[in-house]
């Protein structure tokens, strides 16, 4: 581990959906960091926190979580400097990801920034995408049926464009755009096969289908899934 960092997938809220290696490597690091809102708890930490051997330093990476303007630049510098000094004294960090480091993960900027300077694995986690076609009850895809991941704030005929096909649609970043979408999809026929779920595996899940939710916003940590027209389920 000396002078390693390590990008650490550690799930989507249930402690319990850490990886063997991850929880290995967790343990075993001497320096932990993690991203972390200007004020209060980092998300990624609560989910750690039940595997924390303690006596770990600690790097918190704080910056103005879902403003919708990342990357920022300075806070990327300043956080990969202080990872990489770590790491160049011989020191093991593990960057501790939310859901999965490369599935929209604020890692690949560290990663882009590290990985001239010193040592970096990525280790995989259970992703939002799985944690909630879990939550639904909605595999994903069968056989040839293609899935599409589209981001909410894309504009109208964007995302009007991008759903015109019988293929399945995981629609993530919903935060404020939600009732946008929820009328968007019902104008174009995708109501009644959308699926909303938010802070899937947590105690405060909640899984339904999309017509039934009234509100115009979502949490951060939502999704919603549009199942193939073509499907079996």
């Amino acid at each position: 581990m000396s002078g390693t960092v390590y990008g650490l997938g550690v799930g989507p809220g249930d402690p319990e959906l850490i990886t063997l290696k991850a929880l290995r490597i967790l343990k075993a690091a001497p320096v932990i960091a993690y991203p972390a809102p200007e004020t209060g708890d980092s998300f990624a930490r609560q989910i750690v926190a039940p595997h924390l051997p303690g006596g770990q330093t600690e790097i918190a990476i704080r910056m103005p979580l879902g403003d919708g303007q990342f990357p920022k630049a300075e806070i990327y510098d300043a956080a990969a400097g202080a990872i990489a000094d770590h790491a160049q004294a011989g020191r093991g960090v593990a960057v501790l990801c939310e859901g999965d480091p490369f599935f929209y993960g604020s890692f690949m900027y560290l990663y882009r920034r590290l990985v001239d300077r010193c040592d970096v694995q990525v280790v995989p986690g259970v992703s939002s995408l799985m944690a909630c076609a879990g939550a639904a009850g909605l595999p994903l895809a069968a056989r040839n049926e293609t899935l599409t991941i589209v981001p909410a704030p894309l504009p109208d005929d964007e995302l009007r464009m991008r759903l015109q096909s019988d293929a399945a649609f995981a629609i993530i970043k919903i935060g404020r755009h939600l009732g946008r979408l929820r009328r968007l999809l019902a104008d174009g026929g995708w109501l009644a096969r959308s699926w909303y779920v938010e802070h899937a595996t947590l105690a405060s899940q909640r899984s339904c289908r999309l017509s039934e939710v009234s509100e115009e916003r979502a949490p951060y940590f939502s999704m919603v899934l549009v199942a193939s027209a073509r499907g079996e389920r």
